[in-house]
Order: C-alpha cells, then structure tokens, then sequence
C-alpha cells in the first residue's frame, strides 16, 4: 500500500494518465463493451495508444519519482514538519473559522435577509449541521466547506457519509441540509456554489407555506 500510494501521489501530481496523455478510457471502455480484460486492453492498444507508450509513460513516472521526489525529500527537515504540522492545526483551522463567519453570516444573511446561527454541539456531532435558519418551527441545516483541489475527494466521500444524518435533521426540524462551498476570491472569501442560495431560499419559502 505504501507503494501504491507514493506511485498514486506522483501520478496525480504529473497528471501522466490524463486525457491528453493515455486518450479518454472511459469513452473506450464503454465504445468497446468488453467481455473480459483481454478483449480491453486489445482494443485499447489498436485505438488509443500502443503498449510502449503507456510503458514510456511509467518510464517517465520513475524519473520523477527517483529523481524529483527523493530531492524534495531529501531537502525536507525536522523543523519543515514540525511547522507543518502547527501550520495545518493552528493556522489553517483558523483559516477555515474565519472563512466559514465571513461567508456565512456576511454574504448569506445580506442576500437572504434572514439570520443565521451557529448549531449546537449536538446537531454538530449528530447531524452534521454548522449553521442553521430557523423558519417558524422548523429549521434548515447549513454546512460549510473550504474548495480546492486539496479538499474534492473529501468533500464527495463527506457528502455521501453524511447524507443519512442529513436525512435524519429533515425529518426531525423538516427543512433540507445544504453544503456551502467557499473558494478564496483574491484575499476575500466568497461562496463558491452560488446556485444554492437560490435554493435555500426555495426551501424557505416552501416551509414559510406550510
């Protein structure tokens, strides 16, 4: 698994299995239909690329690997990890704090006019809800993320691990969870996924009519 992961990590960075470097397998596959692995690699080596490209391509990710990853970490120091670990903890938790009060309660309660509050500890830890909105007797969960490559794959393995507590708040407060994706805009944080926000004003109105 170590292995794998280095040679995973290493890929991703040099993107050698994009598109443009190996075509789009994922049309091929499905043009091809494949019974079996054979019958794949087969058709993908007559039309997309031949064997020895994929195999210069590997060639090319041992390069990288030996050459530029072992003297990015051979120049790594103690005192670089030490800092990263404080950095991660300390500053970018603070980071995220920040960005989460200026997106939430400056641009959401301004272009929704409605008031916006923190969930208590137990919504936090049973329902996944940061925020919420309070629509006569019922409430509308709010969740907030940081964007960015760095956070893609945990914000999609979130969203699905999280869906059933969600489900759980709906049918307890009856209004629907909504993730708010922040993105920084020059120095400024700003809401990413503006298309929400026409939402969650729909799902007002929609418990403002019961």
């Amino acid at each position: 698994m170590p292995k794998e992961w280095i040679l995973n990590g290493a890929n991703m960075r040099w993107g050698l299995t994009r598109k443009n470097k190996v075509g789009p397998v994922s049309e091929l596959i499905r043009k091809c239909a494949p019974k079996d692995l054979q019958e794949w690699e087969i058709y993908y080596y007559k039309n997309a690329y031949p064997k020895s490209h994929l195999e210069q391509l590997g060639r090319l990710l041992f390069i990288k690997i030996t050459e530029i990853c072992r003297a990015e970490i051979d120049d790594i120091s103690e005192k670089d990890c030490i800092d990263f670990i404080i950095h991660l903890v300390i500053n970018r938790t603070y980071d995220g704090y920040q960005s989460e009060i200026q997106t939430i309660y400056g641009q959401l309660e301004n272009e929704l006019h409605v008031k916006i509050k923190p969930a208590p500890d137990a919504w936090d830890r049973g329902y996944n809800v940061d925020f919420f909105i309070e629509v006569g007797n019922k409430y509308i969960g709010l969740q907030i993320k940081p964007a960015g490559h760095a956070y893609i794959t945990q914000i999609i393995n979130e969203i699905e691990f999280q869906k059933k507590t969600h489900e759980k708040f709906t049918q307890k407060y009856g209004g629907k969870v909504f993730y708010i994706i922040s993105i920084a805009d020059e120095k400024k944080k700003v809401i990413h996924n503006r298309e929400i926000i026409g939402e969650i004003q729909q799902e007002i109105e929609r418990l403002q009519a019961q």
